[in-house]
């Protein structure tokens, strides 16, 4: 990734208190969508901005996208070393850097710019004046939350407080019985000393008067009992007056009681009735955190997180669905092009029988020689009594045989297909379908391919990427390509023809991070058998038939599920075969008979 940084700004455009930013440059891989999926974009992180562009060399075009990172977040990948998502909103970018240190340092960079932009900063705060108000409402609420926003006692509590007050009452009212009580004695003893008075007129008043006074603490003399008013005295029940008091005041009690419990059950009424709504509350925030999370996790189902990879976060169920669904896309789109495509008759000379027998002298001409001969050996063998092939598709003359088998969670299931096909030669199904000037014409599934490099007259290396099945991971294929005919060992045997491709390596096609490189073994074998004509006529096409012997042996490398690669194969290797044969059908209908 290269890299530049250069400083902007002038000393008063930079607050004393932070360092001054620095501009930075570079090629990040961004992602664009599940189709393109990382493309290489040159990014610059300027003035608390985050821009990208295409290439440097298209600045002066204008960027194509640009991220506020004020309020940004910026999210290192768990598990991917090298990406970042930075997201502000519904707004997400996925970056990947080159590798982790650089990864680390646009991070770094993006964490300066935004915390220099006067926002999630102490020192952003006092610059704005901001951290005393800040300070003071939050004491302010504080001190709200401890009164008035307490919660009020339930009424039960107030009944429990309102016995309290009734027993304090009681005690009250026998402490004032109490004085009333000594006040009835002080007036009758006052009575009674009365009538002594009067009836002891003549005993000397010395002795009344000692016992009618007690010292003070001054050391005068004070009358014990205070004087009191006949008048007022006499004419009141202090005893009745106080049990009627008592009585009234336990009466009002027992009324409050009585109202606070209709009052508790009201209460218990609207608790029910609070709880219900309470209820409906929690489903509704429910209800919408549950569609909120399916919202976003649809604006972004077609982001990095969502496609094939260790760590996906689509479930099997879901990538078989998306997988299907491309699928179906794709096939509708493709009988549409049929529909409209007129073909441009190409020329293409097939090279007699006796150029595609030789064995080469390139350096892989050895590998070649290997895998003719055990695909000679081992793929004409019959499944039909094996146990271990399972018969997949049965389409009139077509049979798909499939053997499961996975090697540390990867499917590489053989497949084996029979076909017979009227109307044409072993060497002519052979040619198409090796003949790399017509690949496109019938193969579908290729987004592009080229020949690496040319060994022979009968054998190729051709490099060829397919097209993507969102979220499954593109894959390309790197393989040599070799035409054989095999020379019969007696009279008796057909003519037979093979195509052979298998993966090698290459040094102008290295494997890419774009693109997951699988490895195929993969061979046609075409043998031509010849119904005698009816008299003298001439063999002509209704007098031939082509049986087809098709076997695939892949690793698809990734992390697809081996449900989903098992069901692609049962779709999709059926509709090759037929479109093939079709296509060769049609391109030798009226031509003459190539053997």
């Amino acid at each position: 990734m290269s890299e530049k940084s250069s400083s902007s700004g002038s000393d008063e455009d930079v607050d004393p208190e932070s360092a001054q930013r620095v501009e930075l440059g570079g090629v990040l891989s961004k992602w664009t969508n599940y189709i393109h999926g990382w493309q290489d974009r040159w990014v610059v992180l300027k003035n608390n901005t985050l821009s990208y562009y295409k290439s440097e060399d298209e600045r002066e075009y204008g960027c194509r996208g640009s991220l506020c990172l004020s309020k940004a977040v910026i999210t290192p990948h768990e598990f991917d070393e090298c990406r970042i998502d930075i997201s502000v909103n519904d707004s997400v970018w996925y970056l990947r850097a080159e590798d982790p240190e650089h990864r680390l340092q646009w991070i770094e960079s993006i964490e300066l710019h935004k915390a220099e932009s006067g926002y999630g900063s102490e020192t952003s705060l006092r610059r704005h004046g901001s951290m005393l108000s800040l300070t003071s409402a939050a004491s302010a609420l504080s001190a709200t939350s401890t009164s008035s926003f307490k919660k009020g006692h339930r009424l039960r509590e107030k009944l429990s407080e309102m016995e309290t007050f009734r027993d304090i009452l009681c005690r009250q009212v026998d402490t004032l019985q109490k004085y009333f009580d000594s006040c009835a004695d002080v007036v009758s003893k006052d009575e009674f000393q009365r009538d002594r008075e009067e009836d002891e007129e003549d005993f000397p008043t010395t002795a009344r008067a000692e016992g009618e006074h007690n010292l003070n603490n001054n050391g005068s003399k004070e009358k014990l009992f205070p004087p009191a008013s006949p008048k007022s005295m006499n004419g009141i029940d202090f005893k009745g007056e106080a049990i009627t008091f008592k009585a009234t005041t336990a009466g009002i009690l027992s009324t409050l009681s009585h109202c606070i419990e209709l009052m508790v059950k009201r209460e218990d009424s609207w608790q029910k009735r609070v709880d219900k709504e309470l209820e409906k509350r929690r489903r509704v925030e429910d209800a919408y955190k549950s569609a909120m999370n399916e919202m976003k996790k649809k604006s972004h189902y077609g982001g990095p997180d969502y496609e094939e990879g260790p760590n996906s976060l689509i479930n099997e169920d879901e990538f078989f669905d998306a997988v299907e669904a491309a699928l179906d896309r794709q096939d509708k789109i493709e009988e549409q092009c049929q529909s409209e495509k007129v073909r441009i008759p190409r020329i293409t000379p097939v090279p007699p029988g006796d150029a595609y027998s030789t064995i080469g002298s390139h350096r892989f001409a050895t590998k070649v020689e290997e895998m003719v001969q055990n695909h000679m050996t081992y793929s004409l063998q019959d499944v039909g009594g094996d146990a271990n092939w399972q018969l997949v598709i049965e389409e009139g003359e077509m049979k798909v045989y499939r053997r499961e088998v996975e090697e540390n969670g990867i499917v590489l299931d053989p497949l084996k297909a029979t076909h017979a096909v009227k109307g044409v030669t072993g060497h002519e199904v052979c040619h198409y379908f090796w003949d790399t000037a017509v690949r496109m014409d019938w193969e579908t599934t290729i987004e592009n391919f080229n020949v690496v490099e040319t060994l022979s007259d009968n054998a190729v290396i051709v490099y060829q990427t397919h097209k993507r099945v969102w979220p499954a991971s593109q894959r390309d294929v790197l393989y040599l390509s070799a035409i054989r005919k095999i020379l019969a060992t007696n009279e008796n045997d057909p003519d037979t023809w093979l195509v052979c491709n298998f993966s090698v390596d290459h040094d102008k096609a290295l494997p890419t991070n774009r693109c997951v490189r699988a490895k195929i073994n993969v061979a046609m074998i075409c043998q031509t058998l010849v119904s005698p004509p009816e008299g003298d006529k001439e063999i002509s096409r209704d007098n031939i038939l082509c049986k087809i012997t098709y076997v695939a042996n892949v690793n698809p490398g990734g992390w697809a599920p081996a449900s989903v690669l098992r069901a692609v194969a049962k779709r999709e290797y059926p509709k090759f075969l037929k479109r093939f044969t079709s296509f060769v059908q049609e391109k030798t209908a009226g031509k003459p008979i190539l053997f």
